[in-house]
């Protein structure tokens, strides 16, 4: 116990030190100052204890004012007045950014799906995300309208919020929602962002380009342009009935997809050059991954456990 009294004492003794310090105009060790508050969740109590203490006998010495203008001892408190109003407003000031700052910081976590997996996740009543083959999105565990994709694809089916919007973050990139559902892919490919109801802002600080119903915005990986094309509506999220649609597709981004969708391991022939257009089924690869083939005008060939893809 008289340990704990003394702890006590030295924690409280350390408060009363940094809030005079930290109200000298010429104060600056602020990264000291905030290591030694998060050292201890004890250290931020007896913080905000001494400085309401202080401010609460302050705002009594002012209501009060000197007892009798001739009694010498009064003058002493009433010069260091200002200097002490000004050291414990810049200390709850501190202490305010503090625990704003703590507030903003996000309790993130992952959910991850296997190459040839699908996944759903609800995190409401009308929102939910759809993930992929080999997909992984972080969620807020205090922010249910924020999302970061890390890699893969995911269908977002969100409740529009004007005042909160659902945020998905995608590398350095946001996209807001202005509407419900929305597909998002990123991989080694680049981005592409697809709508089928609603819209989507992508980039609203920077490109800030609206992607309306119908539409695709895709961006190669590396590059800062994109382009903004049509897309039949009902081809947003298709994936999660089985189906692939390729158009002038790179073999690199189909066989990422396949790979995705069906958990085979299909990977593009070198030097294959390839526009891929068409719509699969997934479902009979999984019996036969040299289906593809036929299906979309390919040459297929098994290669030490791998199907390798390319132009014929």
């Amino acid at each position: 116990m008289a340990n704990d009294m003394a702890n006590d004492m030295t924690i409280r003794d350390e408060a009363l030190g940094w809030a005079v310090r930290a109200g000298d105009p010429a104060f600056a060790d602020w990264e000291a100052f905030t290591l030694w508050l998060e050292a201890d969740p004890a250290h931020a109590r007896a913080y905000d204890a001494v400085t309401a203490a202080v401010d609460d006998a302050t705002t009594l010495l002012t209501e009060a004012g000197p007892a009798n203008d001739d009694h010498v001892a009064v003058d002493a408190p009433i010069r260091r007045r200002p200097w002490l109003a000004s050291a414990i407003a810049a200390s709850i000031a501190v202490v305010g950014a503090f625990w704003a700052f703590q507030g903003t910081q996000r309790d993130l976590y992952t959910v991850e799906t296997a190459l040839g997996e699908t996944r759903r996740v609800t995190l409401d009543a009308d929102t939910r995300v759809e993930l992929a083959g080999g997909t992984a999105v972080e969620f807020d565990r205090k922010d249910k309208r924020y999302a970061r994709l890390q890699n893969g694809q995911a269908l977002f089916t969100v409740r529009h919020d004007a005042a909160h919007p659902f945020e998905v973050a995608v590398g350095d990139e946001r996209l807001v929602d202005i509407g419900t559902v929305f597909d998002v892919r990123h991989d080694a490919s680049g981005l592409s962002v697809a709508v089928s109801e609603g819209a989507v802002q992508y980039d609203p600080d920077g490109a800030d380009v609206r992607v309306s119903p119908g539409e695709v915005l895709r961006r190669r990986a590396g590059a800062s342009d994109y382009t903004l094309t049509r897309l039949p509506a009902e081809q947003v999220g298709e994936w999660r009935d089985g189906r692939l649609t390729f158009e002038a597709a790179s073999l690199e981004e189909v066989a990422a997809q396949l790979k995705s969708a069906t958990g085979i391991d299909y990977v593009a022939a070198s030097g294959g050059t390839a526009a891929v257009s068409g719509s699969i089924l997934v479902a009979p690869l999984r019996k036969d991954p040299a289906a593809i083939g036929p299906l979309l005008g390919l040459s297929v060939r098994s290669q030490n456990g791998r199907w390798v893809i390319g132009s014929r």
